[in-house]
C-alpha cells in the first residue's frame, strides 16, 4: 500500500515528521486546523509528544499507524500534533490542564478540546482498546462523539472551567523576603527526601536533579555542613558507576527506571548532559576528586562526538529506541561480551559490569544494562596486576566493545537546535573549559554561541533550528539560558562581547516577559485565544526561566548595570510564597538566593592576558569553588563597555586583582593566594 502525506508532510520538527505519513489526517497546530474543526465542527484532538519518546513511539505504532483506529480519530475529530520542544508553551499549557483533571500528566500528552483550543478531557499514553484498568483509544472515541452530539453543553462548560481554574494567579497577600532561613528549609527538605542507601532524592523512577546537587554545593560552602557535601558526592558516585551511565559510549541517559540508578529510560538529552556537567564540574572544584573530571569530560566528548552539527551548533537528543525496542543498542547479552573480548578481557568485563547470562532487565531475558559494580583498584588486587596494567586493559575492553556497538543501528539523532538548550549547553562547556584549563570545550561553546547569534538572531530571537530554517519567536528560556551561557562565556573566554550581549539580551528578555503587575517573568511573549499566558516558576528536569532569570539579574546587576539588580530582588520577592511552601522545588531560584545574601564578589585581573603571571591568577581563580563571583579581565572593550575598569592598572608590571563587593573595591593584590584568603575569609560560613 502507498503511504500518502497528512498535513505534516512540510513541517521541519524532527517529530512532526516521524507522524507525517500515519493514516491519522494530522495537522500541525495552526488556524488552519481549527478553522477545519468548526467547519465540520467536531472537536480536536491533540497530541504532544517528542521525537525521543519511548510511550509516544509505542502509541504510534498501536494506534496512529493503525487504519481502523486513524479511520475513527479522523471521523470523529481534526487531529493536530505539536512537538513539546518547539511549543513549550503549548505544552505546560496543556500538561497544566491534564493535571487538573487527571492528578497526573506525561508524554505522549493527548488532549480533547473544543474548537476554541479549550480542553475538556486530558489523559496521557492510551493503548489502543482498554486493557488493565486503561481506557483505550477505541473506547473514548465513541464515548466522547456522543457527548459531544449529545450533551455539548456540559463538556463547553468544562472546558471554559478549566481555562478558567488555568488563569487564576494566587494571591499574594503581602511581600515576603527570603533569607538564610530559606535556604536552611531547603536543605532540611532535601535530607528528609534523600534516599540514603541508593542516593538520589526520590524514589522509582529516579531522575538526577542536578539543581539539587547545585544548591547543596554551594549550601555547603556557606555552612560547610558536611552532611550536604555528602549528599552530592554519594549521589553523583552512584549515578557515574549506574547504568543512567552509558559505560562504554559516555553520557547520561534521561533517568533511572529503578531506584538503584541501574535501569534506565535510555534517551539521552542535550539539557541533561548540560547540567549534569555543571554538577560534576563544580564538585570536582569543592572536592578534586579527580573521579568527577573524567566524568565530566566523559559528559563534554559524548557531546562534542555526538550531539554537535558540522556547524557547531548542538542537536536536541538522541532517542531510546533502536529497532523498535527500547534500549537495544545500549544491552548487553554475556555472548555478546564474550564474542568481543579475548577470555582474560571478558573475565574482567563481566566483573567490573556486573554482566551475567540471566540479565539484569525484567522484562528481557539475559540483556545487560551495564553498570560498574566494583572499582579498579579492588579488581585489580584480586587479580594481581598492577593498577596502571590493569586500567590499560579496561580502556581496552571499552574501546572494543565501543567498537562493536558502533556496528549496530544507532538510536535516531533529533538534530533540532534549540537556543535555550544550547545556551545550556554554553555554559556548561565554558565553565568544563575554564576549570580543566580545556580550550576544546571553551572553543565549542563559542561556535554554539556564534551560530545562535549569526543563524537564529534575525529580527529578533528565534527559538528552532532545522535544515536552515530558523522560526518560532524565543520564549523566556530562550533568553534566560542563553544569557547564562555567555555569561560563562565571557568568563571563559574574556572576550567582551559577550557580556555586551547579555545586557542586550537581558533588556528584551524584560522588555518580552517581566509582567510589572506581578513581579515576573511570562514564559511566553503571547497567548493562545482564550488560553491563559503561561508562567513557570518552579524547577522541574531543568532550572526555570524565572529561576536563572534571577540569577542572571544579580550577576549583571553587581557588575554591569545596577537597576538589573531591583528587578531581581521584586522577582524573589514575588515568588517568596511559592517558595517559602515548598523551598526544594525552588533549589535553583535558591541558588540565586545564595548569591543575593552573598557575600558575592566582582573580580578584575587588571594584566596582560597573554603572560604566564595573569594566566596563572585566571588558572587559579578559575578552578576554585568561590560560586558567588564574578571574574573579569579588564581590556580596552571591557572598560569602554563598564566605565568603571578603566581606572584599574597592573602594579609596577605584575597583574593586579581587584576583589570588589556592593561596588567597593578593596585595594589591588597581585598575589594570587593573598587574594584566594580575602576571598575565603569573607565567605560567610553560618
Amino acid at each position: 500500500m502507498i503511504k500518502r502525506p497528512n498535513h505534516l508532510f512540510n513541517e521541519k520538527s524532527p517529530y512532526l515528521q516521524q507522524h507525517a505519513y500515519n493514516p491519522v489526517n494530522w495537522y500541525p497546530w495552526g488556524e488552519e486546523s481549527f478553522q477545519e474543526a468548526r467547519r465540520r465542527d467536531v472537536p480536536v484532538f491533540l497530541s504532544i509528544g517528542y521525537s525521543t519518546c519511548h510511550w509516544c513511539h509505542v502509541m504510534e505504532r498501536e494506534s496512529f499507524e493503525d487504519e481502523k483506529t486513524a479511520e475513527a480519530l479522523n471521523a470523529a475529530f481534526v487531529c493536530v500534533k505539536v512537538d513539546r520542544e518547539e511549543r513549550p508553551d503549548l505544552d505546560s499549557i496543556y500538561m497544566s490542564a491534564c493535571q487538573m483533571l487527571t492528578g497526573g500528566g506525561g508524554w505522549p500528552l493527548t488532549i480533547i478540546m473544543t474548537p476554541e483550543k479549550e480542553p475538556f478531557w486530558a489523559g496521557t499514553y492510551l493503548p489502543k482498546t482498554s486493557r488493565y484498568g486503561m481506557l483505550g483509544l477505541m473506547n473514548l472515541i465513541p464515548r466522547v462523539s456522543q457527548l459531544w452530539k449529545n450533551d455539548r453543553f456540559r463538556l463547553v462548560s468544562e472546558a471554559a472551567s478549566v481555562v478558567e481554574a488555568l488563569s487564576q494567579t494566587p494571591t499574594i497577600t503581602k511581600p515576603a523576603t527570603l533569607s538564610i532561613a530559606t535556604l536552611n528549609n531547603a536543605y532540611y527538605q532535601l535530607s528528609s527526601i534523600y534516599d540514603e542507601q541508593n542516593f538520589g532524592f526520590s524514589n522509582a523512577p529516579k531522575f538526577p536533579s542536578p539543581h539539587y546537587l547545585l544548591f547543596l554545593l554551594r549550601y555547603w560552602n556557606r555552612t560547610r555542613n558536611t552532611e550536604a557535601i555528602e549528599m552530592v558526592k554519594h549521589t553523583l558516585d552512584a549515578m557515574m558507576k549506574g547504568g543512567i551511565h552509558d559505560q562504554i559510549g559516555g553520557g547520561f541517559h534521561r533517568y533511572s527506571t529503578d531506584n538503584k540508578w541501574l535501569i534506565p529510560h535510555f534517551e539521552k538529552m542535550l539539557y541533561d548532559q548540560a547540567t549534569l556537567l555543571l554538577a560534576y564540574i563544580e564538585a570536582y572544584q569543592t572536592t578534586g576528586d579527580p573521579f568527577y573530571v573524567i566524568t565530566a569530560r566523559d559528559i563534554a566528548d559524548y557531546t562534542l562526538q555526538h550531539l554537535t552539527s558540522p556547524e557547531g551548533a548542538f542537536y536536541s537528543a538522541e532517542d531510546a529506541d533502536s529497532e523498535g525496542e527500547e534500549g537495544k543498542f545500549y544491552t548487553w547479552t554475556l555472548k555478546e561480551i564474550t564474542d568481543q573480548l579475548d577470555e582474560e578481557e571478558a573475565a574482567i568485563a563481566v566483573r567490573i559490569y556486573g554482566v551475567s547470562e540471566a540479565g539484569n532487565i525484567n522484562e528481557r531475558a539475559g540483556a545487560n544494562v551495564l553498570h560498574i559494580v566494583t572499582s579498579d583498584t579492588k579488581l585489580a588486587q584480586e587479580l594481581g596486576l598492577r593498577l596502571d596494567i590493569f586500567q590499560e586493559k579496561v580502556k581496552s575492553i571499552r574501546s572494543k566493545l565501543l567498537e562493536a556497538r558502533n556496528r549496530r543501528v544507532r538510536p535516531f539523532l533529533d538534530d533540532k537546535v534549540l537556543t535555550d538548550w544550547n545556551g545550556l549547553m554554553i555554559a556548561a562547556l565554558s565553565k568544563a573549559g575554564a576549570v580543566l584549563g580545556e580550550k576544546s570545550y571553551i572553543k565549542a561553546a563559542e561556535k554554539s554561541a556564534d551560530f545562535i547569534l549569526v543563524k537564529m538572531n534575525e529580527a529578533g530571537l528565534l527559538h528552532r533550528y532545522r535544515l536552515g530554517e530558523a522560526v518560532i519567536p524565543a520564549f523566556l528560556d530562550d533568553y534566560a539560558y542563553l544569557i547564562w551561557g555567555f555569561l560563562e562565556l565571557y568568563e571563559a573566554t574574556f572576550n567582551a562581547k559577550y557580556i555586551i550581549e547579555t545586557k542586550r539580551l537581558t533588556e528584551e528578555a524584560i522588555g518580552l516577559f517581566w509582567e510589572p503587575n506581578l513581579g515576573s517573568f511570562q514564559m511566553s511573549r503571547q497567548s493562545e485565544g482564550s488560553l491563559p499566558m503561561v508562567k513557570e516558576t518552579h524547577d522541574s528536569a531543568k532550572p526555570s526561566g524565572n529561576s536563572v532569570m534571577a540569577m542572571n539579574l544579580l550577576r549583571l546587576g553587581r557588575s554591569v548595570e545596577a537597576e538589573l539588580e531591583a528587578t531581581a530582588e521584586q522577582l524573589l520577592s514575588t515568588l517568596a510564597h511559592l517558595v517559602e511552601a515548598n523551598p526544594h522545588s525552588y533549589s535553583y531560584l535558591l541558588c540565586a538566593l545564595d548569591y543575593k545574601i552573598g557575600p558575592s564578589y566582582e573580580v578584575v585581573i587588571a594584566g596582560d592576558q597573554t603572560s604566564e603571571d595573569t594566566q596563572q591568577i585566571i588558572d587559579t581563580l578559575q578552578l576554585s569553588y568561590t560560586p558567588n563571583k564574578f571574574l573579569m579581565l579588564k581590556t580596552p572593550d571591557l572598560d569602554e563597555f563598564l566605565g568603571y575598569t578603566a581606572m584599574m592598572k597592573s602594579i609596577e608590571g605584575k597583574p593586579a586583582i581587584y576583589i570588589c563587593r556592593n561596588r567597593v573595591c578593596n585595594l589591588p593584590m597581585t598575589d594570587i593566594n593573598d587574594a584566594l584568603k580575602s576571598l575565603e575569609s569573607n565567605e560567610n560560613h553560618a
